[in-house]
């Protein structure tokens, strides 16, 4: 039995066979034994659990670390055998590829889970999350060509021509690309200031609309008539924008004219008018009515209210309702509203006769 246990195979005994075989086996059912009893307990404990970095925390085991366990044990159980150098060399670079791997797809999923639970407690989560996917991809990005450079690094070569050769591409690209980097980089000025978000409504110049996507180079709007209207980020961070989703409350101002031949009484009615119909409008607050000057056809007023909610169409209502119930308020009450109007006078002399043109004179009133 000795004999045959001595004997050479592949530059290694029968006897060194079996217990790199033995370590595989033994590793393989030790990590299975964790696997389907210990992992499995943690697994139904954090499916009870508020928090969501624990059932993170079971995927990332079940996802990466398993696989680097079962490369290690066949890594290990193989560096205990006399194999020749290449094949070592071989056996070398598969295993810290594949632990390179599945550590660099842990961080990059671990900062994923970051940014998206940073997100989570903030409002409008969801659409947040879409504009938080070119940031995603842009760092996983970098942590991708770090982990290839410490992976060459490892494999024994000089990286110092790399790194300097990526450097001077660097330059050279961004040299060529100024435009597209500056928008890259008002993307990160979005993205972290946050001047506006997906869902706001914003005015930018004479352009007016909605906002839909904040991708890295592009935002695209959706505008009042229905296109799409896209513009660059660098445009957007440069210009000023108006962004009404902010607006917790709409202050409006608005004036009317009567005619001169609205009476004293009438005229000390029309602010308690106003006031009574704006304060019977929901999501409507009423600041001043008053008698504001005396116009060259029309006596007028200036009104002020204040609509508690941000949305264009909630305002349109309550102005068209109070609109609305004003003309049938004066209409009932018997005032008038001002409109521009012109009377010719025209003097005549003691004789009967005509004035000569000259002595015609124009002046504004109403009728």
């Amino acid at each position: 039995m000795k004999n045959i246990l001595e004997q050479q195979f592949w530059n290694n005994t029968i006897l060194a066979w079996i217990i790199a075989v033995g370590i595989i086996i033994l590793s393989f059912f030790a990590i299975r034994l964790f696997r389907y009893i210990i992992l499995r307990k943690i697994k139904a404990w954090s499916l009870h659990t508020a928090t969501t970095w624990d059932d993170f925390l079971v995927i990332t085991i079940e996802n990466s670390v398993i696989p680097i366990l079962n490369a290690s044990a066949v890594y290990f159980a193989l560096s205990t055998l006399a194999l020749p150098e290449k094949i070592k060399k071989v056996v070398h670079v598969a295993f810290l590829v594949v632990v390179t791997f599945f550590v660099l797809r842990t961080i990059t999923a671990a900062f994923r889970k970051f940014i998206f639970s940073f997100i989570q407690r903030q409002e409008n989560s969801e659409a947040k999350k879409k504009q938080a996917n070119g940031l995603i991809i842009i760092v996983s990005a970098v942590i991708w060509v770090l982990g290839f450079i410490f992976l060459i690094n490892n494999l024994g070569y000089n990286v110092t021509t790399l790194i300097a050769g990526l450097g001077i591409g660097g330059i050279a690209i961004a040299l060529a690309a100024q435009a597209i980097l500056g928008d890259l980089f008002s993307y990160f000025v979005i993205f972290f200031d946050r001047p506006f978000e997906i869902g706001d409504f914003i005015i930018v110049d004479d352009k007016s609309g909605i906002i839909e996507y904040i991708g890295i180079k592009t935002t695209r709007i959706r505008t009042l008539n229905g296109e799409q209207l896209i513009c660059s980020n660098t445009d957007l961070t440069n210009a000023r924008v108006h962004n009404f989703k902010r607006l917790e409350k709409r202050r409006i101002v608005f004036t009317l004219g009567v005619t001169y031949q609205t009476t004293h009484q009438q005229l000390a009615q029309i602010p308690a008018i106003i006031k009574g119909i704006i304060e019977k409008q929901d999501k409507v607050q009423f600041d001043r009515a008053h008698f504001s000057g005396y116009g060259d056809f029309s006596l007028n007023f200036e009104s002020v209210y204040y609509v508690l909610d941000a949305d264009y169409s909630v305002y349109m209502d309550k102005q068209q309702d109070i609109y609305l119930a004003i003309y049938a308020a004066f209409g009932s009450k018997g005032i008038e509203f001002a409109y521009p109007t012109q009377t010719l006078f025209v003097q005549r002399e003691t004789n009967g006769s005509v004035a000569p043109q000259g002595s015609r004179k124009n002046e504004n009133t109403y009728s």
